[in-house]
């Protein structure tokens, strides 16, 4: 079934220039850009998340960049609810609207609706995280083994302890496993969804990736990094290039090591966005704006 409007997705790896091919093609479409990047919404973290710049800004109207702060929680739940809220009024004034970014989870939660998950209380959330805290991932799975075995025999990565964690707070919130509250089934979305994803070649996307590490250096993703510092535990800043920089303020590492290590770890995210991707049948990848429009059928 077509229907009249379009949400068209540009997506792939980190570095690999969705925001400037979002922006070029939003100006051929007549219509805004939706941020589907996790991180870009926090508004104390331009450098460290490559946030479209005041430039960028000011060609093409962006929504959900700048919009939270470091303290405030959010989730691809709350993350669905905001993106089919705010469509219709894209839509107004144009038949297409764009969702930029390489948060695969959010992207997904829009394009394929989101599981109905309870509302995790802010006890539940400290007492899920105290067991990682007190006992590492060993200690998560433990515990997951008696209140979701099912879930520990079927994640696809038990060493990601954010993932393992809110299976955990999420089964003690509900008070039934985690797992049984995923039905895996498509939700039926009201409007015409094309998928485009960037994959440059592997040498150029990791030089692209280098020299945006050396920019963010530039930038001062430093000085930065030591204002949020003493907000390091948040959620908001387990992310790469925050944790490495922690680290030196921390004297883990020097800070060429420090730099270097913010490089490998950005490569090996864009792997497993690309990992991510590779299971869609719906996406088509393209290389250039050009060859984003005919995907559209211009």
């Amino acid at each position: 079934m077509t229907h009249p409007k379009t949400l068209v997705v540009v997506t792939g790896p980190t570095g690999s220039g969705k925001t400037d091919l979002a922006i070029e093609l939003a100006l051929k479409l007549g219509c805004e850009i939706i941020s589907a990047d996790s991180r870009q919404m926090y508004r104390e973290l331009p450098v460290g998340t490559a946030a479209p710049t005041p430039a960028q800004l000011a060609r093409v109207r962006h929504h959900l960049v700048g919009n939270l702060s470091l303290t405030d929680y959010y989730s691809a739940a709350r993350f669905e609810a905001d993106v089919l809220a705010l469509l219709p009024v894209l839509w107004e004034h144009s038949d297409y609207a764009i969702l930029c970014g390489g948060s695969m989870m959010y992207i997904d939660a829009v394009c394929d609706g989101i599981d109905r998950l309870p509302t995790v209380s802010d006890a539940n959330r400290a007492a899920a995280l105290q067991v990682y805290e007190q006992g590492g991932i060993e200690a998560l799975k433990a515990r997951l083994a008696d209140c979701d075995p099912h879930y520990l025999a079927t994640a696809p990565d038990l060493n990601n302890h954010k993932r393992l964690i809110h299976a955990l707070e999420i089964s003690m919130e509900a008070g039934v496993p985690y797992s049984s509250l995923l039905t895996g089934e498509r939700a039926e979305r009201p409007f015409n969804i094309v998928k485009l994803a960037l994959n440059p070649p592997r040498a150029v996307l990791f030089d692209r990736i280098n020299r945006r590490v050396d920019a963010m250096i530039e930038a001062c993703l430093e000085n930065e990094a030591r204002r949020v510092y003493p907000y390091r535990a948040l959620n908001s800043l387990n992310t790469v290039g925050y944790k490495e920089i922690f680290a030196m303020f921390e004297g883990k590492m020097d800070r060429a090591t420090a730099i270097a290590r913010i490089g490998k770890n950005t490569r090996v995210y864009a792997k497993k966005q690309l990992t991510w991707l590779k299971r869609d049948d719906r996406v088509i990848y393209i290389d250039s704006l050009d060859s984003a429009l005919t995907a559209l059928g211009f």
